[in-house]
């Protein structure tokens, strides 16, 4: 049985493990947001940084990767993805329900944030945002190039998010 991860962030381009096969995917009931502060990966506790997270939304949606993992990797990959995504413990590892671009419906390793964390920060402004992203840096580089990276990947597998982009060019202003 093939073990699924659903990447609607930096696993969209760093997924960190051996994929053998990726396809466009949609998960029900969630939104991509800018909702995690990034006290290691993207920001620190002194000046922490923005990371997207699932936040559990009646009737949204969010479109990311469906990434099969390479058969005899699985237990590897559990154990890097919750030394990855775990590391402060505001995801949430669930399985849950995906539908593929071809209409199979899989079940996927899904990091969801916990609304009741103290690094949740649903509902920020897009300024705010910018000028946090602008500015962080944690453990795995600046704040910015998460950004970047994530929202050209999107585009480039046709599935660009106005919001990020939106971000993304006030960022760019910021920075310039």
């Amino acid at each position: 049985m093939t073990m699924w991860v659903f990447g609607y962030g930096s696993l969209l381009w760093n997924p960190g493990f051996p994929v053998a096969r990726s396809e466009v995917a949609t998960l029900q009931g969630f939104a991509r947001s800018f909702c995690m502060s990034s006290i290691h990966h993207r920001g620190t506790e002194a000046a922490p940084g923005l990371v997207l997270a699932l936040d559990e939304i009646t009737g949204s949606r969010c479109q990311g990767l469906a990434l099969a993992v390479a058969q005899g990797e699985e237990q590897q990959t559990v154990a890097y993805l919750r030394a990855r995504e775990l590391i402060s413990s505001a995801y949430l590892e669930r399985d849950l329900a995906i539908e593929l671009h071809s209409g199979e419906q899989v079940t996927a390793v899904t990091y969801v944030i916990d609304p009741h964390h103290e690094q949740y920060c649903g509902g920020m402004a897009l300024e705010k945002q910018a000028q946090i992203i602008a500015t962080a840096v944690g453990g795995r580089g600046p704040n910015t190039e998460y950004l970047y990276n994530t929202a050209e990947h999107l585009a480039e597998i046709g599935l660009g998010d106005a919001e990020l982009e939106r971000l993304m060019a006030r960022v760019r202003q910021i920075t310039a």
